[in-house]
């Protein structure tokens, strides 16, 4: 029988990933095994982040990624980009209204998709999407396609290009500290309370309460709740999400384009893909009703 390419890589990842990678695939194991049924969130109020780094220190700690010196961080020339040995961020925006300046902090980490664009564009099922809401990744089934990259509207995922061995990295949302019933390390290291842990539905009351309670205060928009099908972590925020460099995305999940994929199989997956892509391409390019005029409110 001919080995293809494809069957190549995937058999080689399998092994190298069995014999090189069980801290990885235990990890994912135990998430599965004991991740809360309720699906989970992480409500971000802009209005409080302060820049700290705190969030970015504890999350390096705690998934032992190199640290930075947290007294000499500054979100305004720290680091400002995600890579696999970063998987949150925090960001700067400033906006002029009313002739002040605005000057917005913004912690940025994968979204943890409810319909994760990178789970379905996997061949192989190293991603997957958990009932707490954490999106996982299995190292022991990854091939190195990179494929979860180009179909994440956010573009998280990231290649560990210098390692012999290079795998994708991202935010895990802690899924091994949601197993001991404790918050992400980021949400605890908080000193401002900006972060706020608890299920999905309850944060989105919350994030909306806030808003009426505070309508000046606000932009009108809860971002993650209904953007590209909704995602786990969600944002209010004092000046527009666009001002942010938060994409702007339609609410129809763009997982739906890819479901034809499965009726041929992973040797189709260049085809799923380029459907993929071309349907995040019209979802990029479409405006959502009501975001630019509730953004001036």
């Amino acid at each position: 029988m001919k080995l293809n390419r494809r069957h190549f890589l995937r058999a080689a990842g399998i092994a190298t990933g069995s014999l090189l990678l069980p801290s990885e695939r235990a990890q994912a194991a135990e998430g599965k095994d004991v991740c809360p049924t309720a699906s989970k969130g992480v409500l971000v109020d802009l209005t409080r982040c302060i820049g700290c780094g705190w969030c970015q220190e504890a999350c390096k700690e705690h998934n032992g990624l190199p640290t930075e010196d947290l007294e000499s961080w500054d979100a305004d020339q720290g680091t400002t980009v995600l890579s696999a040995d970063t998987y949150t961020v925090v960001t700067l925006g400033e906006v002029e209204q009313d002739g002040q300046l605005h000057r917005v902090f913004a912690k940025r980490q994968c979204m943890h998709c409810v319909h994760p664009a990178c789970v379905s564009a996997c061949p192989v099922s190293a991603l997957e999407k958990l009932e707490c809401g954490a999106v996982v990744y299995d190292a022991s089934r990854c091939i190195g396609c990179r494929y979860c990259m180009i179909a994440c509207p956010f573009g998280i995922p990231k290649f560990e290009w210098d390692e012999p061995i290079p795998l994708i990295r991202k935010c895990t949302f802690c899924v091994d500290r949601q197993a001991e019933g404790l918050e992400p390390a980021c949400v605890a290291a908080c000193p401002t309370e900006a972060l706020v842990f608890g299920d999905r539905n309850t944060l989105i009351t919350e994030a909306e309460n806030r808003i009426l309670e505070n309508p000046n205060k606000y932009v009108h928009d809860v971002y993650g709740r209904d953007d590209i099908g909704g995602t786990s972590w969600m944002y209010l925020s004092p000046i527009s999400f666009q001002d942010l460099g938060f994409p702007l995305l339609a609410s129809e999940p763009v997982t739906d384009l890819n479901d034809m994929m499965a009726a041929f199989g992973t040797p189709s997956v260049g085809v799923g893909v380029a459907i993929l892509l071309g349907g995040l391409s019209y979802q990029f390019g479409k405006s959502r009703k009501g975001r630019g005029a509730h953004s001036e409110e």
